[in-house]
């Protein structure tokens, strides 16, 4: 299937999904769902696979065994291009339009080691910083989880305390809903996001997901 944009059905479905989070609603328009959201998105990540990855599309089924929240749909579409175990390029597609995002979410106490010790490390550690300031440029917002004070061991004056505070680290842009991404240019909006996050993902998978 060759991408040719995403039909305003596919906004409309997930506002309606806002509004009533039900199986009701799901049975109702999962057909929209299959045809409107799940197959443009599938082949909008098959076109870029061979640029940035297998794409795995995330259930769109909630798991709400431990969550006092019992809706049962999440009221996005997920994807993500792994380039390590937690590491690589994310797309979602929900009722505001689409996001793009890429970085780590650790999976290991070993990954938070190798990422603190390249961020300590002057070469590595001031790429990153200068990553992060071209992200921040470009529109991206750093996130990714972290501690409240600084870690064990770092000290007070790190020349990068902000980024040894983090356990996980991630950019992310949002792509507001507008007419191109009815077409085929939303492939090229996804693939200059992602290329902009390309550095992130490469500092990433290079530093925390490989054993030194």
């Amino acid at each position: 299937m060759t991408f040719t944009g995403f039909p305003d059905e596919a906004f409309t479905f997930y506002e309606g999904l806002r509004a009533d989070n039900s199986k009701t609603y799901w049975t109702a328009h999962k057909a929209v769902y299959e045809r409107a959201v799940r197959a443009p998105l599938q082949a909008l990540l098959d076109e870029l696979s061979d640029e940035f990855g297998e794409p795995k599309l995330f259930r769109p089924y909630r798991d709400v065994r431990f969550s006092a929240d019992k809706s049962p749909y999440k009221t996005q579409q997920g994807a993500f291009c792994a380039t390590g175990d937690g590491s690589g390029y994310y797309l979602a597609l929900d009722a505001d339009g689409l996001f793009v995002a890429g970085g780590f979410h650790s999976h290991t106490k070993d990954q938070t080691v190798r990422y603190r010790a390249a961020v300590t490390a002057d070469d590595s550690g001031e790429a990153l910083a200068r990553i992060v300031t071209d992200l921040e440029k470009d529109g991206f917002t750093i996130g990714g989880d972290t501690v409240r004070t600084r870690p064990r061991g770092c000290p007070a004056d790190h020349p990068r305390l902000d980024l040894m505070r983090h356990e996980a680290l991630t950019a992310s842009r949002p792509i507001p809903v507008a007419p191109e991404l009815e077409t085929r240019a939303a492939l090229d909006t996804v693939r200059d996001g992602w290329h902009a996050l390309g550095p992130l993902v490469d500092w990433t998978t290079r530093y925390v997901m490989a054993a030194p």
